[in-house]
């Protein structure tokens, strides 16, 4: 437990005890002046809990509205802080609420609270946590202040990646849907509206809409039940009066499961409050009046609805519902680069946690095609994430069960997916095996180790994304997955461009040979959008009939072809250039058409992006252009490398990119980078992530760069990653490290940055690596350009690494059905042996290849 003293402060009643904070009311010794101070409760606190701690005070102190409790100061107390405040007398709503108060009085405190939101609009910051333990009112003044900025945030929208709902951001009985990451829609500052309508509804009621004590209920209820209606004639106020029907209407549309359907404005809705307490006043009564009459927003919001999409999220939701009762399904989603692919999959999330399922997701890379199980190890880092969020009591009933199914060889899917280890412990090494036999025995253990999540409890989704990039070591995995029959509770569902792939496509080999076995596949094509609901997006945009918006939607239609993305992207250049405004004194959306028109606007995508990329700071783009060498998700530390800069002034470069939300952070952490350096500790601790908003993004940051200069950018990151990555995680980004130098090669060789010898070298740790996780095709690959990398006389010259390269190139050539290549550099091996014991591990591996395909007489 925290120490309960503070240098330079007397502590005396404690105000409130919290499961991660502590609250005590005090004084500063230099003045006697009265002060609330606020403590994390653990000694050690988590990476998480210092974030949050430190983001209420980075916030609130910049803030200038007379609604705000402002910080005084943060003190560093300990291995965490303390944050010091003014104490004016105030008690929480949560408290007050517990007496008795008029209409008059919930009236009063519901105009300031929306006032409250109104500033916080104005400064472009989401709260996430509105609630009374977080509104303070003064018992005799009822004036009303907002505390506790731990949540929010100062981008104009966040995307949030699913967790357990143990350790979702905000307080569970006042979420909002989105907040939830199961509503397939960003957050922004309406989320806030959602949680007051919770708060509100609590204020008049003396309960919450919604009550469990199961997280996955309470989830499950804010994203698809209705609360009960408060006037009824049966509630009332503090003092027993009842609730007006218009009041009630008014909380039920600050609760709207879409955020579309909720007030668009704080003053919206501070106008038709003040009209009721003036209603109120005067008759003491409330008339219903139409809500929202003055409720108009001059943000720029695209609406994130699905236009033109029911068929196939039927298609897709009854798939899902198959697999609940226990059927194994592949369901795949085609359609062209930003057609809604991704947004269409997102939709099973809402179902999944009625059935209390897993969602994981994973996505292969266009620059990083040759990087082994690369979604497969996304989509299982996040479902290890989700499973240590978990109480200690499930960790162990995990830990059990995957244990009992890998037994001895969990090992071999801890070389793949490292996060496993953090579950079922450190793991004595598998016993060796080579050829099919590793392959074969890593394919059961896989489905095994599958099959542990897949269970009537717990359905399991897996989304693969861009497999039109899988490696042949991922689609011999899928083929392995839906091709046992016996298996259930699985729908694994992928996405792929079908304009990329063609009949002789490895996609379209696996599909067939899976079709073959049986396996139960359907295809979804999604096609462009049709005008009408271009229309109708554009028209909810722009708040205005669809009618008027037709002649711009003809416009948007003619660059983008229906396409949702480009068509999103397109509208917000246009507000971007201001040939799309709010005319505030006329309070609607106003666009020039013969500028729109005129301007000569490119109708190629990644073209389009490249040109908004170009608007953002030089020293923006720079930092993009290495993001998107690095992939479609980088880290802040590996990206702070290839800067060759701090971590601090990396975060601050890529600042204005993710205001214009072209990158999304992965989570929270990105906040730790908000304020003051000297502030910041546990630094080596921290991990930041990042991901490019879309493919499309990444293509046009990385087509920033020159052609001439793309070989001298990935060398530099090549060595750049070699040098600052430590010896012991070298292994573990052997493929980045070696893939960016590949990439270069020619050019390193003329300059002679890198010795041959010592890219061979890498080369053939890779080829290693590749190997033990069965990616033979991506072995291969490597142990080709290792062998190329060899000098003429390496045979003497460097003996050691050069009959390494040749020994597993032939074991690879093997295991790909290579015979011929394997035998042609059998041969040489042989001849170029310096003594019997090195051309006995060549012969050893035919023995075992001849044995394999049924040539037993040629082996012996």
């Amino acid at each position: 437990m925290t120490m309960t003293t503070l240098s330079g402060y007397h502590l005396g009643k404690t105000l409130y005890e919290g499961t991660r904070t502590l609250v005590y009311r005090g004084t500063r010794t230099t003045d006697s002046q009265p002060v609330v101070i606020k403590f994390l409760r653990h000694e050690y606190p988590s990476f998480s809990e210092l974030v949050q701690f430190r983001n209420q005070y980075t916030i609130a102190k910049n803030l200038d509205l007379p609604g705000i409790v402002k910080p005084l100061s943060l003190e560093i107390h300990g291995k965490g802080y303390a944050l010091v405040m003014a104490d004016e007398g105030y008690i929480s709503l949560g408290e007050w609420q517990k007496g008795e108060f008029s209409m008059v009085d919930f009236l009063t405190i519901a105009i300031q609270l929306a006032e409250i939101l109104h500033g916080l609009y104005r400064n472009r910051i989401i709260h996430k946590d509105i609630k009374p333990a977080n509104i303070l009112i003064h018992p005799q003044t009822k004036q009303v202040k907002l505390i506790d900025f731990s949540l929010s945030s100062l981008l104009p929208k966040e995307t949030l990646q699913i967790s357990n709902p143990n350790i979702l951001e905000g307080t569970l009985a006042y979420i909002s849907p989105e907040q939830t990451g199961r509503m397939n829609r960003g957050i922004d500052y309406r989320t806030d509206f959602y949680s007051l309508g919770v708060t509100f509804y609590e204020l008049l009621t003396r309960e919450l809409p919604f009550q469990s004590d199961d997280p996955i209920e309470l989830v499950h209820c804010h994203i698809a039940k209705s609360p009960m209606g408060l006037g009824n004639g049966e509630r009332g106020t503090g003092n027993g009066e009842e609730i007006p029907k218009v009041l009630s209407e008014m909380v039920m549309k600050l609760m709207a499961k879409n955020a579309e359907d909720r007030y668009q404005s704080a003053l919206g809705l501070k106008y038709d409050l003040e009209k009721c307490l003036s209603q109120w006043k005067e008759t003491q009564d409330l008339e219903s009046f139409e809500l929202g009459e003055r409720d108009i927003s001059d943000r720029f919001i695209i609406p994130e609805k699905l236009y033109g999409r029911k068929a196939k999220v039927k298609a897709l939701l009854d798939a899902f519902e198959r697999v609940a009762r226990g059927a194994s399904e592949m369901m795949l989603v085609a359609g062209f680069s930003g057609i809604g692919k991704t947004a269409v999959v997102n939709e099973v999330h809402k179902p999944i946690v009625r059935q209390r399922g897993y969602f994981i997701k994973g996505k292969f890379d266009q620059f990083n095609r040759n990087i082994p199980f690369s979604a497969f190890v996304g989509a299982f880092r996040d479902l290890m994430g989700q499973l240590l969020s978990e109480s200690d009591a499930n960790l162990a009933h995990w830990k059990a069960k995957i244990l009992h199914v890998l037994g001895d060889n969990a090992q071999v899917i801890i070389d793949v997916v490292p996060e496993l280890e953090g579950i079922v412990g450190k793991q004595p090494p598998a016993p060796e095996l080579s050829g099919s036999a590793a392959q074969n025995r890593f394919n059961l253990l896989f489905q095994k180790f599958i099959a542990v999540f897949t269970t009537p409890e717990h359905p399991l989704v897996m989304f693969l994304d861009d497999l039109q990039w899988a490696d042949s070591a991922s689609l011999n995995l899928m083929k392995v997955l839906m091709g046992d029959g016996e298996s259930g509770y699985l729908l694994l569902l992928g996405a792929y461009r079908d304009n990329e792939v063609f009949p002789a496509h490895p996609l379209m080999l696996t599909l067939s040979e899976l079709e073959k076995e049986q396996a139960v596949i359907s295809i979804i094509t999604l096609q462009s959008l049709a005008r009408y609901h271009i229309n109708q997006l554009v028209a909810e945009t722009l708040s205005c009939s669809e009618e008027l918006s037709q002649p711009l939607t003809e416009l948007v239609y003619q660059k983008t072809k229906g396409n949702p993305f480009f068509t999103t992207q397109f509208l917000k250049g246009l507000h971007e250039d201001e040939l799309i405004t709010f005319n505030l004194n006329l309070g609607y959306w106003e666009c020039d058409l013969v500028q729109v028109h005129d301007v000569a606007l490119t109708d190629d995508v990644v073209e389009f992006m490249a040109g908004r990329l170009q608007k953002l700071p030089q020293i923006t783009q720079r930092v993009l252009k290495l993001a998107a060498c690095i992939g479609h998700q980088f880290e802040l530390e590996t990206l702070a490398l290839v800067c060759e800069d701090s971590e601090e002034e990396v975060a601050a470069n890529i600042w204005s990119a993710l205001q214009e939300g072209l990158v999304l952070p992965v989570s929270d952490s990105y906040k730790f980078f908000q304020g003051d350096k000297h502030e910041i500790q546990g630094f080596e601790e921290v991990s930041v992530g990042y991901r490019f908003l879309h493919d499309r993004v990444q293509q046009a940051a990385y087509s920033l760069i020159r052609e001439n200069q793309k070989k001298t950018t990935h060398l530099k990151i090549g060595k750049l990653l070699l040098k600052g990555v430590l010896a012991t995680e070298r292994e573990e980004k052997i493929f980045d490290i070696v893939n960016h130098l590949n990439f270069g090669r020619s050019l390193a060789l003329v300059t002679g940055e890198i010795k041959r010898n010592e890219l061979a070298e890498l080369n053939l740790q890779a080829t290693r690596k590749a190997k033990i996780s069965t990616a033979y095709a991506t072995a291969v690959e490597y142990a080709s350009i290792g062998l190329s990398l060899l000098a003429s006389d390496s045979w003497t010259q460097a003996y050691e690494l050069t009959l390494d390269l040749h020994i597993e190139a032939v074991e690879v050539e093997y295991l790909n059905t290579n015979f011929e290549k394997a035998e042609q550099l059998s041969e040489i091996v042989i001849e170029r042996a310096r003594d019997l014991l090195d051309r006995v591990k060549i012969y050893t591996l035919k023995i075992q290849f001849f044995i394999a395909s049924n040539q037993l007489s040629t082996a012996v």
